[in-house]
């Protein structure tokens, strides 16, 4: 049974961690599947973006506690935790989180750029409870993505919050009563009917843009903008606009 599934949906790949049996626990061969599926991802023009998701009801429950103490570590070099943690595609990647997104499950949620949940979800980052740290991004990127004293008091408890209470603190975009992969498939439909080149530009730019000065910050994002507002798909986007239609993007 492979340890990640994936299939296309009209533009959008879905990536499911398949260890139902284990409440999606990540181990090597699923952070390489995942990384896997991530190359596909860039290297296909016809996907536009991917959805991360788990089998079973279940994002993601952390890393393999099992395979830690066989000295297995779930990481991919150069990308980190779960093929993710430390890297990102150029196109959107959304999580749709059921259950538990709890340690590395967490982590994968927020390494993502877009994340909708399950009503039913919680999110956490329990480490420090068995003498471990949220060392695969969860101790520095929920601090600039949530408050930052509701960030230490989930590092320093372990606690968990629930999906609503993740929205009301920014964390997440979406919550929905049926499975999140369908809100998620919904969201990533408005995604995929913008201009490809202008998604990785303006995600780049989002992304990036936190580490840069206030004296940098225009140039920088012009360097990244580049000739966008020249491009055909620029073009063809007003065009389509006056002529009241749906663009026909061409990623040029």
């Amino acid at each position: 049974m492979s340890e990640v599934l994936t299939e296309v949906d009209d533009g959008i790949l879905i990536v499911t961690i398949n260890r139902p049996e284990a409440k999606n626990a990540m181990n090597k061969a699923a952070a390489e599947g995942i990384s896997a599926a991530m190359d596909r991802l860039e290297a296909e023009d016809d996907l536009r973006v991917a959805i991360l998701t788990g089998a079973g009801g279940t994002f993601c429950s952390g890393m393999d506690l099992k395979g830690f103490l066989r000295g297995e570590r779930p990481t991919v070099e150069g990308r980190g935790f779960g093929g993710i943690s430390q890297w990102t595609p150029s196109k959107p990647l959304i999580a749709a989180v059921d259950g538990y997104a709890l340690a590395g499950g967490c982590e994968l949620a927020i390494a993502c750029d877009l994340i909708v949940a399950n009503s039913g979800a919680k999110f956490g980052i329990p480490e420090a409870k068995r003498g471990l740290a949220a060392a695969g991004g969860g101790l520095v990127r929920l601090p600039r993505q949530m408050p930052w004293r509701v960030a230490m008091e989930l590092a320093l408890t372990g606690d968990m919050i629930d999906a609503q209470r993740a929205y009301d603190l920014g964390l997440i975009n979406r919550v929905v009563e049926g499975p999140a992969l369908e809100g998620a498939k919904e969201l990533a439909r408005r995604v995929v009917a913008n201009g490809p080149l202008a998604l990785a530009k303006s995600k780049r730019v989002v992304r990036e843009s936190a580490q840069w000065s206030d004296d940098e910050m225009w140039d920088k994002q012009g360097e990244v903008l580049g000739n966008l507002f020249m491009t055909n798909d620029a073009r063809e986007g007003a065009t389509a606009f006056a002529e009241k239609r749906k663009p026909n993007w061409t990623g040029t």
